[in-house]
């Protein structure tokens, strides 16, 4: 039996869920739960070499694929080291799910153009305050995501026999 007093979606919110759900962070989330994102989202196109934000910029936004290709990467000695390619689908600024960060990385616009979804960090930290079931499921993507990349950051360096001081990966913060 279908409930007359549940909520419709438009068939554009419903394509908007259909790519939420195709993203790391939304994917445990339902219909109803991803509207909350729609009145924070933003659209916004790039060219090829724009700069979407440098490292070391504060956290003020989540970003999403929706066509085109960021690179992430890091500045070694006066260059830039390409760490990831983000293609449709995936998602960047993740540490804009978190309070008070910084970027760690650079990512630039590679293709002839990029189309992003932008959610402002002000909005997220919003949702998540007035939301907490969103804030535990996205968290929890969050820790997902970080701990596949420690499993690929110990593999890594496991295969460069140990040419770089993963203990430094551990230092508190403080001791930098």
């Amino acid at each position: 039996m279908i409930n007359p007093f549940s909520r419709t979606f438009s068939v554009s919110e419903l394509e908007i869920f259909e790519f939420f759900s195709q993203v790391n962070f939304f994917e445990k989330l339902k219909y109803v739960e991803m509207a909350k994102f729609l009145p924070a989202l933003h659209y916004r196109s790039y060219n090829r070499d724009e700069v979407v934000f440098f490292s070391g910029d504060p956290s003020q936004a989540f970003y999403m694929v929706r066509s085109g290709l960021i690179k992430l990467s890091i500045d070694i000695k006066d260059n830039f080291e390409t760490i990831y390619e983000v293609r449709k689908h995936g998602a960047f600024g993740e540490n804009a799910l978190l309070e008070n960060q910084k970027r760690i990385y650079t990512a630039i616009v590679a293709s002839e153009q990029a189309d992003l979804l932008v959610i402002p960090h002000f909005a997220l930290q919003e949702i998540f305050d007035s939301n907490t079931k969103i804030k535990a499921k996205m968290m929890t993507a969050l820790a997902e995501f970080y701990n596949q990349n420690n499993h690929r950051l110990f593999k890594s360096y496991k295969n460069s026999f140990g040419f770089f001081n993963l203990s430094e990966m551990f230092t508190p913060k403080e001791n930098l």
